[in-house]
């Protein structure tokens, strides 16, 4: 049974058929997802959920579909880790780490997008899907689109990291460099979706894929015991997650699913393509575009389709922003691994970064739940931190040249026990 009502502006209110329609004819605002949430209500309880497959699909009757899911099977609940180490390192008294760096096919949390965009695709009568990508979302349709029989068109920035590249390119997609940054290859796919009948995940049909980010605000509540976290630090390129990350809670507390008060939003960005924190930090309602140049390239969006409700679902939940520079991304990066065994893509040190230096300046209170959110792998961005992990150390094949290199370290490590 399908929950979905059709679109409706997010501004205007103005009401469209679910079918692809991405902006509003009359004011043209982007559209969203309208549901029964009395038929939720009536289908969804803690206890239908907790009997499900561990998958995004446990919530389905919150995602836009109208027939069984087809897409992404064994996508979506990731660990949320009780980080006991860095919370020490922080001087914070409750600290969790909501993992989507692990579990899901291509190591991102795109895979709940895309897993939701091409089920709906699919339903749709799409046989080609597309997207315009800083390299998760690249490797997600590639993949996803790959083992559901679809064609692929994946266009990316041609300076995108490596390992991003690659793992798009196993799955045999069209992939597709275009020379600029990635508000150029959005721009032409753009051009491309008017004249070409393909589903453009993050373009014409981006209204059921953004819906797929409501999912890891779902689990975050279940994970803590169907509990509201009090602070949530969420990495910002186009701005969806942090503002369905906001409505995945909303809708739970009108089920009745969740109790407590609504969680702060904090958005977190590199200071080399900080849109939202200058306009958070601005309060204004206009988004300013700016160019990129940041080694966070997952998070180099410098003109943010959804800018301008990011920045108002952290105003209006009390939050606030701030930005890293390139060295304290790294940094953050090191201090992850170092502490709780996590190796995350530049993304998770921006937003690691930024938790730190909102706990520090006293935006954060350091005796109240906090989750930061690690959206990426860091085995797909290594280029950034290969000259800042330091070397292994060289020994010969034999006993005494093991205690003879690392003799000081050796007796340091009596002297401790």
């Amino acid at each position: 049974m399908s929950t979905m009502i059709g679109l409706k502006c997010r501004e205007c209110g103005r009401v469209y058929p679910k079918e692809v329609v991405f902006v509003c004819e009359y004011c043209f605002s982007s559209v969203e997802v309208e549901y029964d949430y009395d038929a939720i209500r009536r289908a969804l309880t803690r206890e239908v959920i907790a009997s499900r497959p561990k998958s995004l699909w446990r919530y389905r009757e919150l995602l836009p579909i109208e027939g069984d899911p087809t897409v992404g099977l064994f996508s979506g609940f990731t660990p949320l880790i009780r980080a006991n180490r860095l919370a020490k390192a922080l001087g914070v008294d409750e600290l969790y780490l909501k993992d989507d760096s692990v579990s899901h096919p291509t190591l991102s949390f795109k895979d709940r997008v895309v897993s939701v965009a091409l089920t709906r695709a699919k339903e749709l009568g799409f046989d080609t899907v597309a997207c315009a990508s800083t390299g998760n979302l690249a490797g997600s349709v590639s993949a996803l689109g790959a083992r559901s029989s679809l064609n692929r068109y994946i266009f990316i920035p041609a300076d995108l990291e490596v390992g991003k590249v690659i793992g798009s390119l196993i799955y045999k997609p069209n992939l597709v460099a275009v020379e600029g940054t990635y508000d150029d290859v959005n721009r032409l796919c753009a051009e491309i979706g008017s004249k070409y009948n393909w589903a453009f995940v993050n373009i014409n049909i981006r209204p059921y894929y953004a819906e797929g980010s409501k999912t890891y605000g779902y689990e975050i509540a279940e994970q803590l015991g169907w509990r509201i976290p009090r602070h949530i630090v969420v990495p910002c390129a186009g701005g969806s997650l942090i503002t369905k990350i906001g409505k995945a809670f909303k809708e739970f507390k009108l089920l009745g699913l969740v109790d407590g008060d609504m969680p702060t939003l904090y958005a977190a960005q590199a200071t080399g393509c900080a849109p939202i924190v200058n306009t958070i930090r601005e309060r204004s309602e206009i988004v300013k575009p700016v160019k990129p140049n940041t080694i966070a390239k997952s998070l180099a969006i410098g003109n943010p389709a959804d800018g301008y409700f990011a920045t108002k679902a952290v105003l209006d939940s009390g939050g606030w922003a701030d930005s890293v520079s390139d060295d304290e991304i790294v940094e953050a990066m090191k201090l992850l691994g170092e502490t709780e065994g996590i190796f995350t893509e530049t993304a998770g040190g921006v937003t690691l970064g930024v938790a730190k230096k909102l706990i520090e300046a006293g935006r954060i209170p350091r005796n109240e739940s906090i989750v930061i959110c690690i959206t990426g792998n860091g085995l797909k961005t290594q280029e950034p931190i290969l000259s800042r992990v330091g070397a292994p150390v060289k020994i010969k094949a034999s006993l005494a040249s093991f205690e003879s290199t690392l003799g000081e370290r050796l007796a340091g490590e009596k002297c401790r026990a």
